[in-house]
């Protein structure tokens, strides 16, 4: 998912959009919601909001690492029949 990186004052939308139809607010804001999740926001918000040690963060991006391979193999076995 990509931002709508306008400068300020522009008259262009910056950043996360979502339509409310028929006043159905709690369908935009579910709406919301997904696009926040998918496109990592909260994490991002999380990570910054305090300082990370190089070691943590070293230890984070391998335990990551791991997760998406595992994540990959584990459907690699799905597709192939295992």
């Amino acid at each position: 998912m990509k931002h709508d990186l306008a400068e300020p004052g522009k008259g262009k939308k910056c950043g996360l959009t979502v339509k409310v139809h028929n006043n159905n607010v709690d369908k935009a804001l579910r709406i919301f919601k997904k696009k926040v999740l998918n496109d990592g926001l909260l994490k991002e918000i999380r990570a910054r909001g305090a300082y990370e040690k190089p070691s943590v963060k070293r230890r984070r991006k391998r335990k990551e690492a791991r997760r998406r391979l595992l994540k990959t193999l584990s459907m690699r076995k799905k597709l192939e029949g295992y």
